[in-house]
């Protein structure tokens, strides 16, 4: 088939087995995928609970060791755009195959890093697998599932991502602590080998059906529907982590909580978000638009209430349990989103969606860190109401219209 000028395939002219006409969905490889990103997640986060063991181990001092962070997602930021280009030809399922067998090449260079060249070079290859990961993500479960369970796939899928912002932390610092940090990333190589062995035996045959080039970002960028959506992300991720980065010193200056009740806070809000990304898929299956828009609203809502009444540790509590659900529930309608309007390149929108992702953490947090400096930290809480209350009004006047 000659390719249209335009690189990209319409969804018509697909294979149906591979689109949303498939009519028996492969739950087993969706569970795989879950699988993958919670490894992934978990190898993300693990650095948070173990720098200062990795620091002292590697003989540099913290904020150096802080680096991995950084380059994990700058190279996330470049992959997530490129990998459907640079993988085009390639059938989808060997595509996470490679990805996932990038995380256990990532975990065991870090298991054994002798020195900070070598822990970066770790982290680079899992900002690769992340990247491509988030990008292909969407796309494969369009092809896994019916168009119609596309909201519950998803959902399955980032259960994984809230199963590791509950467990990564705490566990990666209880293991590290008794058996060394070492050990850590030894245990995540073993969950992405597991992930790895489920994918090989249930991911089907996926060939490549959109032939993605640099021209196809640009003539996705081009659909109203896909512009809208990516101001809608940038407007929660920057809102989010402009006031969610400092929500330990406000717990800590305005109900003046004690470190153990945070904790307990901060466990609240991760078990919100796997809740909020369960509910989130129930509703986007029903109502796409309701399903987009309440997640942000109940952020902002959350975070007025932190305002307005946060000196009371119980309101604070609950809103930032609240904030944890309704957080959660935002990937699920933001992907199945992106995926209904460019169902022929849902691959592409889903790399423009996680590089604006990673675009919007850079800018909340830098503008976070500079209002908490110059005006308190109740001026980041109050930019991340304004930014994901404006995000809900462009979704109700401009978002997914259900026939999408």
């Amino acid at each position: 088939m000659a390719e249209p000028a335009t690189d990209v395939i319409d969804a018509t002219l697909l294979n149906p087995a591979d689109t949303d006409e498939r009519t028996e969905p492969a739950w087993g490889a969706v569970v795989s995928l879950a699988l993958g990103v919670f490894g992934l997640v978990t190898a993300e986060f693990l650095p948070a609970s173990l720098l200062t063991p990795m620091a002292r181990d590697l003989g540099v001092t913290e904020g150096v060791a802080g680096q991995a962070v950084t380059a994990t997602a700058i190279v996330g930021a470049i992959a997530a755009p490129t990998m459907a280009i640079i993988t085009r030809r390639m059938d989808r399922r060997l595509v996470m195959w490679m990805l996932t067998s990038f995380l256990i090449l990532s975990n065991l260079l870090a298991t054994f890093a002798a020195s900070l060249p070598m822990l970066l070079l770790a982290r680079v290859v899992l900002g690769v697998a992340l990247g491509g990961f988030w990008a292909m993500s969407a796309a494969m479960a369009l092809r896994l599932v019916p168009m119609r369970l596309m909201p519950r796939a998803m959902s399955i899928i980032l259960t994984g991502v809230s199963l590791a912002t509950v467990t990564a932390a705490p566990v990666g610092a209880y293991v590290g602590d008794i058996w060394g940090w070492r050990t850590a990333f030894m245990v995540a190589t073993i969950v992405g080998a597991l992930a790895l062995l489920v994918q090989l035996a249930t991911i089907p045959k996926l060939p490549p059906v959109g032939v993605a080039s640099f021209r196809t970002l640009l003539y996705v960028l081009e659909r109203p529907s896909i512009r809208v959506a990516l101001l809608v992300v940038l407007l929660v991720a920057s809102g989010h982590f402009a006031g969610f980065t400092y929500v330990r010193p406000f717990l800590e200056k305005v109900p003046m909580l004690h470190i153990e009740t945070i904790s307990l806070v901060l466990l609240a809000y991760g078990i919100g978000g796997f809740f909020g990304n369960i509910a989130g898929g129930f509703l986007a299956e029903r109502n796409l638009k309701i399903a987009v828009a309440l997640a942000p609203l109940l952020i902002a809502l959350a975070a007025a209430s932190m305002l307005i009444f946060g000196t009371s540790p119980t309101i604070a509590a609950v809103a930032v349990a609240a904030w944890g659900f309704a957080f959660g529930a935002v990937p699920v309608g933001l992907q199945s989103w992106l995926v209904r309007a460019a169902p022929d390149q849902a691959e592409s929108a889903g790399g423009l969606m996680v590089a604006t992702f990673q675009v919007a953490i850079a800018l909340g947090a830098v503008l976070g860190g500079l209002l908490v400096d110059h005006a308190g930290v109740a001026s980041a809480f109050a930019y991340c109401g304004i930014a994901t209350l404006l995000a809900a009004i462009v979704v109700l006047l401009r978002g997914p219209k259900q026939a999408e």
